[in-house]
């Protein structure tokens, strides 16, 4: 019997499409029911391979594409901004957020331009170009009175200040007792706001009385609207039009944060036009 079964072994063994003793019988693995290894051949692996390969080259196509054009919006079209400080009360508030206009005096090309700071597109790092100028390739008009700017500061090039244009270049500047007159004329300011009763001499500080000046060609004599509590032209001179980084003309968000969590938004100055 033994003998036998030893046969019988030998004959499942050695016949065509047989197993070995114990083993799946040879017409269940050929069934597909188990695939041999050396079904997978470098053939049908090469298009898998090559299908992963092509997505991830779409994702990084994608994500660069994404990254140039924020890039090229952000220099030459609109950048947005958060208000800081209250220089520019009642205007523009604390923690109001804008939109400047790269556009509104022509087609500027950066140039003094230098690798700065970082920032994250995603959970991409990407490096921001600071460029401290630019020229204008083709002009659309120049800043007017009244117009709010964004530009260098010029005592410290790698800040941004924002501050509403008063004196054009030429123009005749005088302060007298908080009031302001262009070319002998007194100016019609009825954004501003003075929460300082007092009057300062102009011995003292040119915040309240400033002799006549004439502002030098292509620069600007700039003022924030609360006028008690801005350092403006009358403290650090005049503004260069190269310095200038475009214009103010949309809050698209405001967020305090302060007081009462129900205030924290401001929601009736969203999508608000700056004037």
């Amino acid at each position: 019997m033994g003998e036998a079964e030893g046969r019988q072994e030998k004959n499942e063994a050695g016949r065509p499409g047989g197993g070995a003793a114990g083993g799946l019988p040879g017409s269940a693995e050929g069934d597909g029911l188990a695939v041999s290894p050396a079904a997978v051949t470098p053939e049908t692996a090469a298009p898998a391979a090559a299908r992963s390969k092509s997505v991830w080259r779409e994702y990084l196509e994608a994500i660069l594409i994404a990254i140039l054009l924020a890039l090229f919006i952000r220099t030459f079209v609109v950048q947005a901004f958060k208000i800081p400080s209250g220089s520019m009360i009642p205007t523009l508030l604390i923690g109001d957020h804008i939109l400047v206009s790269k556009m509104s005096y022509g087609f500027q090309w950066p140039r003094d331009c230098r690798v700065g700071e970082w920032f994250r597109l995603g959970p991409i790092p990407v490096p921001m170009l600071t460029c401290y100028s630019s020229q204008i390739v083709f002009s659309l008009g120049m800043p007017q009175r009244g117009d709010i700017i964004v530009f260098r500061f010029p005592e410290d090039e790698d800040k941004d200040f924002i501050k509403r244009v008063i004196g054009l270049p030429g123009d005749t500047v005088e302060i007298r007792n908080k009031g302001v007159a262009i070319n002998g004329a007194p100016l019609e300011e009825p954004y501003t706001q003075h929460v300082d009763p007092n009057i300062l001499a102009h011995q003292i500080q040119p915040r309240d009385n400033l002799g006549a000046i004439t502002v030098p060609p292509d620069s600007y004599f700039v003022m924030g609207d609360n006028r008690d509590q801005s350092m403006d032209s009358r403290f650090w001179g005049y503004v260069k039009f190269s310095k200038i980084k475009g214009k103010a003309f949309l809050i698209y968000w405001s967020w305090d944060g302060r007081g009462d969590m129900t205030n924290w938004v401001h929601w009736g100055r969203i999508g608000k036009v700056i004037r």
